[in-house]
């Protein structure tokens, strides 16, 4: 039996606009947000544009190149590569607001006129303000929810996905998380709060699409990843889709992460067991929201804060308590716990699903996977669980590319060639077969006969 979720019952705001994702899910008519949007390219080939910042631009092609574009003193717009600060040289201007074009790289586009119907709706007694974005025209296109990563700010204004997506046939529901943007109620990480908020979501956008939705399914992200199983166990979809999301519990993902940070400064296999020892301490007093487990926090950190590899401790959070005593986390730590889920059973909510999961894989993520979500999706595949995953090589969070600058830093350049394009196929046919050069592509083990 699924909870009940109490839906908002208002009629959506239906506009078939060129569309420019803001916060009132307008066009704007001046300034730099007139020119965010989904633009048509002579020749083929959609261009997407979408604020970053204050007063940049950020565009990105179906092929996962992408810029960020800033204006010089003339009102110009210079185009950097991926997000570093070189410029690229790729000339990219627009015309008048009223026009709605844009000239890139030598080729010419007009924004595309999309159907966007907005709402509101409810779950768990507060609002959350959201909005359907359909490409123009009547005929049936799969539908992708989409959940949140760990940002505060609103999807509303910052999910590109939402014009680049429909203007290549696939629609896509978006929502102001709770706590951020036009959405009621207070930021959390509370899983199962956030479970509630996506599946409300899933129900609204198939209120709102009707007809023209011919499958439903969630996408999410990186902290996204535990909370898009939990949602589909409420409300089910017809697929699923995760990106750089980890299948364990976030206690482990600071245990990686320290690690990781640890071996890039050099640190051998000695350290690295000192260092768990760390790490298993700290994640006692963040499990216990900073009640319990000090008497074996305040020994390793009395034991090991002299040695030279302690400072370069780092990850989500250990790095951060160990320069605390207890009598300062005892007191500052509650006002920081945003409701974390950190013990959340991540493989064992993936078990339970039946519905098709695609699950994208930055190779060398530091901010996610680690080695054990790779071991785990295996698992469940050898099980017969319907999941298809692929690994990207050579990319950051996000299935971001990156370079390495004079310093070692990762410099991130582009996104993934087959990204995009993966998450599109997967939406459409729940699984992936067309050719995928970036990408090495794991495909579900038929079902052992009995299995469950």
């Amino acid at each position: 039996m699924h909870p009940i979720l109490k839906i908002s019952a208002a009629a959506a705001c239906v506009a078939i606009i060129p569309f420019i994702g803001g916060a009132a899910g307008a066009a704007a008519t001046t300034g730099r947000d007139c020119h965010v949007g989904a633009y048509r390219l002579t020749g083929g080939g959609v261009l997407d544009i979408a604020p970053e910042g204050e007063k940049n631009l950020r565009w990105r092609t179906l092929d996962g190149r992408t810029g960020w574009l800033a204006p010089d003193a003339a009102g110009q717009w210079i185009s950097h590569y991926g997000w570093t600060n070189d410029i690229d040289h790729i000339p990219v201007s627009f015309g008048a607001c009223a026009d709605g074009k844009v000239r890139f790289s030598g080729r010419t586009g007009r924004m595309e006129t999309l159907e966007v119907r907005e709402t509101r709706f409810t779950s768990g007694g507060i609002t959350l303000v959201g909005r359907l974005v359909l490409p123009r025209g009547s005929s049936a296109v799969p539908v992708m929810v989409i959940g949140h990563g760990g940002e505060k700010t609103p999807a509303l204004v910052n999910y590109f996905k939402q014009r680049l997506y429909p203007a290549e046939g696939v629609g896509v529901f978006v929502f102001d998380k709770r706590g951020t943007g036009q959405s009621g109620g207070k930021y959390t990480q509370d899983f199962n709060l956030l479970a509630g908020d996506l599946a409300a979501a899933m129900t609204e956008a198939r209120r709102l699409a009707g007809a023209r939705g011919s499958r439903f399914g969630y996408e999410a992200n990186s902290q996204g990843g535990w909370v898009l199983p939990l949602a589909a166990a409420k409300v089910p979809a017809d697929f699923m889709i995760i990106g750089y999301g980890i299948a364990a519990t976030p206690l482990v993902e600071d245990r990686t992460e320290t690690m990781q940070d640890l071996r890039a400064k050099g640190w051998g296999p000695d350290v690295l067991a000192k260092a768990r020892e760390v790490t298993d301490a700290t994640a006692t007093v963040m499990a216990s929201r900073f009640r319990d487990g000090y008497p074996a926090f305040n020994t390793v950190v009395a034991k090991y804060r002299g040695e030279p590899w302690f400072k370069d401790l780092n990850g989500e959070f250990t790095g951060e308590m160990v320069k605390h005593s207890e009598a300062e986390l005892r007191i500052g730590g509650p006002a920081q716990d945003e409701g974390t889920t950190w013990n959340v059973d991540a493989v064992g909510n993936l078990r339970r699903l039946q519905q098709p999961l695609l699950w994208l894989i930055a190779a060398d993520d530091t901010q996610g996977a680690g080695p054990e979500t790779p071991v785990a999706l295996a698992t469940l595949q050898a099980e017969g669980r319907p999941i298809t995953v692929a690994m990207f090589d050579k990319t950051e969070h996000g299935i971001h590319l990156y370079r390495l600058g004079k310093n070692g830093e990762r410099q991130e350049t582009r996104y993934a060639r087959d990204y995009f394009r993966s998450e599109l196929e997967f939406a459409r046919n729940g699984r992936l077969g067309l050719i995928y050069t970036s990408a090495d592509i794991w495909r579900p083990r038929a079902r052992a006969p009995g299995a469950r």
